[in-house]
């Protein structure tokens, strides 16, 4: 039977709010703790790993629906998702979780993808004057801001995800 991972969403209102500095900043310290994460990023926007000129973006753009690049030091899946059978409009986390190896990681984090039923860490800048998304959402577990009363310091956040995981108080990916 697979390891069940897991999962703890990172989330905000709104871009810019400091989701992917924290989870760059908790990526380090939780793996002083020898807890190696993977991470699912949510992107809005069209985005591209691969650059014109490489013989895989030339594969992909002639029309492959999957091209899958290997070496010996890292491998990456992409799948143009409009060219599969009934193209979602927005990927599905459920489905995304279930591609992370559980033999590589011991906690996903997923950054964004706020609506997820997962546990979440809500991240808000007041500064920024986006609302809080806790208030209309049961799980958000902490919030992690530039003010007070919450966690704000990275070693706070790492030890409340640490006794989480302890805990077992955090979703797993078993969706199976």
């Amino acid at each position: 039977m697979a390891k069940k991972l897991p999962i703890l969403g990172i989330c905000a209102a709104g871009s810019n709010s400091g989701k992917t500095t924290l989870i760059n900043k908790l990526i380090p310290e939780l793996a002083k703790h020898n807890i190696r994460v993977s991470v699912i990023k949510h992107a809005h926007h069209k985005f591209d790993i691969d650059h014109p000129g490489k013989d895989s973006y030339e594969i992909r753009e002639a029309g492959a629906v999957q091209t899958l690049v290997a070496s010996g030091k890292r491998w990456a899946l992409i799948t143009e998702m409009q060219r599969t059978p009934n193209p979602p409009d927005e990927a599905n986390l459920d489905e995304l979780m279930q591609l992370i190896d559980p033999n590589y990681a011991d906690l996903i984090l997923v950054e964004g993808f706020k609506t997820a039923d997962i546990p979440k860490i809500e991240v808000h800048r007041p500064s920024l004057g986006m609302p809080m998304l806790h208030l209309s959402d049961a799980n958000i577990i902490a919030i992690a801001s530039d003010s007070a009363p919450t966690i704000n310091n990275i070693e706070e956040i790492t030890n409340f995800i640490l006794n989480k995981l302890t805990a077992r108080k955090l979703t797993t990916n078993d969706k199976t």
